[in-house]
């Protein structure tokens, strides 16, 4: 499935899929992005014998010693008996810490690059489940869905077998259940523009 645009106004489409796809197909984990806690809202009263893992951003990644996600909504994603993983980046993490001291491209984000041609969420998705593996609050090697955005809310879903960081190439991507459509790439110049052929 397809959207016209990316964005919130697809989340509850999304999230719908997940569930049902979940049960058709007897996938017991959803591993969800989430910031601001609103998309695991979604799946209040809804999951059953599903497991739901909210995955959160680092510390640090607005401000040093910060997070995005209010200790009192992490709370109240833990008292509707959610998971919530906050941990490294498992597409960035130390790898930006080089990269933006040293400038250049490194491997790491080499793959995040690859996966992001698919969308945002998709890499998102690749993202969190390896992070809530890492975890062990999802089982590696087995199918789980991950539902993701671009910015805010949910408009990606994947069915995929993840791995650890540690051998994320060993992720597989089963299924795209839903994305939205890419337009047209952002106005960065490619290097290869100002090379003479």
């Amino acid at each position: 499935m397809y959207w016209e645009k990316p964005g919130p106004e697809n989340t509850e489409q999304v999230v719908t899929l997940a569930l049902e796809t979940a049960r058709a197909r007897g996938i017991r984990h959803i591993v969800v992005a989430t910031t601001r806690g609103k998309t695991p809202e979604y799946f209040d009263g809804r999951l059953g014998d599903i497991t739901l893992t909210c995955v959160t951003h680092a510390y640090g990644s607005i401000a040093y010693g910060k997070n995005r996600m209010p200790e009192e909504t992490r709370a109240a994603l833990l008292a509707k008996g959610y998971q919530v993983c906050t941990a490294a980046h498992a597409l960035s993490g130390a790898e930006r810490s080089v990269s933006s001291r040293f400038r250049g491209a490194y491997p790491v984000e080499l793959i995040a690059a690859a996966l992001r041609m698919f969308g945002q969420g998709t890499k998102v998705c690749v993202e969190i489940a390896a992070m809530a593996a890492d975890a062990g609050l999802i089982p590696a090697g087995e199918p789980v869905i991950a539902v993701a955005g671009t910015g805010i809310g949910a408009d990606t879903a994947v069915i995929l077998r993840p791995s650890y960081s540690a051998s994320i190439l060993d992720t597989r991507v089963e299924e795209i259940l839903c994305k939205p459509i890419l337009g047209k790439p952002p106005e960065t110049p490619s290097p290869l523009a100002s090379m003479k052929v």
